[in-house]
């Protein structure tokens, strides 16, 4: 799943379940690895990390489809100014969320990038917030479904196990 803009991307598949073998335990069983290359005006860099069981993956593209379709809302900073995710998961790794639609049917996207999803200078002791960092892109509702359909697509190798 590809969103970009002129200035930012974010690029974000499943790579694997994170252990290859069945090991008969429904939830261990279904942890994706996802695999993520961000590129932002202050630098590019990758990661890979088992955020997203097999279940919270497949809600990215209805979550896209929903931002393609108008139904999800716009969301600011609460009162403290702190950013939260339209997105719950688990791991607070990566998360969703509308920062602005405008009238000619373009959204700006909030990809919330924590812990080892940050870029590396948001790392460690001195990094964000959880969900704090975020790369906004801004992309129309053809690219946002065509980003639900390859992300579909992807998952297609990953069924629940």
């Amino acid at each position: 799943m590809l969103l970009n803009d002129l200035s930012r991307s974010v690029d974000l598949r499943p790579v694997r379940y994170q252990f290859g073998t069945v090991r008969g335990d429904s939830y261990d069983d279904n942890w994706l690895v996802i695999g993520g290359t961000v590129t932002t005006p202050q630098g590019s860099w990758s990661f890979s990390d088992p955020c997203l069981l097999t279940d919270e993956a497949r809600q990215v593209s209805a979550w896209l489809r929903g931002v393609a379709a108008g139904a999800v809302a716009v969301t600011g900073p609460d009162g403290e100014g702190e950013l939260s995710p339209d997105t719950e998961f688990i791991e607070p790794v990566v998360g969703f969320s509308l920062a602005d639609r405008s009238e000619d049917g373009t959204a700006a996207i909030r990809v919330h990038l924590s812990l080892e999803a940050a870029p590396p200078w948001q790392q460690g002791d001195d990094g964000a917030d959880i969900f704090q960092y975020v790369v906004e892109v801004r992309t129309d509702t053809a690219a946002l479904l065509q980003a639900a359909d390859a992300w579909d697509l992807s998952l297609a190798s990953f069924p629940p196990r």
